[in-house]
């Protein structure tokens, strides 16, 4: 049988020329974060204004205009400028012209445009739920390919050629060429780098809060109490959830069925596998956090999204802490993967 071609071997996406950017997850993070945190703030500042409208004689200029203006001026920076500079500004900017839309999915699906209609809270997070799901599925599924940590090192080069590089880029541009290895075009682009000319100017950069607090949680994941600690809270959080689900059900409120019924049965799932984890992570540390990984994620998926439908958006606490809970456990499981992968070096 005749062996593949190199270029057969690369996958559809790679053949089209669409190699995934190495900090996408990071931009789309950002993204999420943004458009969450505009809806929030929105809400909060429209409450404590009385809802004002912009606008007189018959006419209201809703944000959700505004939204659209800052998606539009998101596309015109992310089409405009090459380079790897601007994708982190395109994404808090697309991020906060989403949120501004999206908070208004309310007056979209109701016939009497009711932006104060219940299940927006629910129809938010379940957006912003699949957007993490999509992204998850385009960029946590498979590992990159070493050509594409090629392609994002000559992205690099091209910022550096227009101007210049840090320190901390270039080390960065090294770092990828180190991981596309030995490939047809790494020496090419090396020899680039290399000779982009030193740049001490640094620019602000949305992505270092990002990398401060993933720099943050894995040094405190360091502490071995706190990953018990992060089970404790996540079990109080459902049990919290659970309580108020039951307590609004209880005293009369309009809530179908079916929607405490999934409260209970998605927080007994979630409960149940962190359970499994506790008695898993004695034996095996990086199976029983994999099991405390399940455990948060259908807490954040399925359990939240219950609990938004029937307190709105006063459940914004759990969602937060589970995010937390979640970012420890990734942090942990990051810590031992790396402990695997040295460990044949020593």
């Amino acid at each position: 049988m005749t062996p593949r071609s190199p270029a057969k071997r690369r996958g559809t996406l790679l053949r089209w020329g669409l190699p995934r950017d190495p900090a996408a997850s990071s931009h789309l993070a950002t993204f999420v974060v943004a458009a969450v945190v505009t809806v929030l703030l929105t809400r909060g500042f429209l409450a404590a204004a009385g809802y004002p409208q912009i606008g007189s004689g018959g006419l209201h200029v809703a944000h959700v205009l505004w939204g659209g203006l800052l998606m539009a001026v998101a596309f015109v920076l992310l089409l405009s400028f090459a380079g790897p500079v601007v994708r982190p500004v395109g994404a808090v900017v697309g991020g906060v012209g989403f949120g501004l839309f999206v908070d208004e999915v309310g007056k979209f699906v109701t016939a009497d445009n009711d932006y104060f209609y219940e299940p927006t809270a629910a129809l938010v997070y379940v957006i912003m739920v699949a957007l993490v799901l999509a992204a998850e599925m385009l960029h946590g599924r498979r590992p990159h390919h070493p050509s594409e940590y090629l392609a994002g090192a000559a992205d690099h080069a091209v910022a550096g050629l227009a101007g210049g590089f840090t320190p901390r880029a270039r080390a960065e541009a090294h770092a990828l060429l180190e991981r596309a290895g030995d490939r047809a075009g790494t020496t090419q682009v090396r020899a680039v780098v290399d000779v982009v000319e030193d740049d001490s100017a640094e620019l602000p950069r949305v992505a270092v809060v990002a990398s401060g607090v993933v720099r943050f949680m894995r040094w405190l994941v360091t502490a071995r109490w706190v990953p018990w600690v992060t089970v404790g809270v996540l079990l109080g959080t459902l049990a919290g959830s659970v309580g108020a689900g039951v307590a609004a059900w209880s005293e009369g409120a309009d809530l179908p069925g079916w929607v405490v019924t999934g409260l209970l049965v998605s927080a007994g799932l979630s409960a149940g596998l962190a359970l499994v984890g506790i008695a898993l992570v004695r034996s095996s540390r990086m199976r029983g956090y994999l099991m405390f990984r399940r455990s948060v994620l259908v807490s954040l998926l399925v359990t939240q999204v219950f609990v938004f439908r029937i307190e709105q958006w006063s459940a914004v606490t759990g969602l937060v802490v589970d995010l937390i809970v979640l970012g420890l456990i990734a942090a942990e499981l990051q810590q031992m993967e790396r402990a695997v992968a040295v460990e044949p070096l020593r």
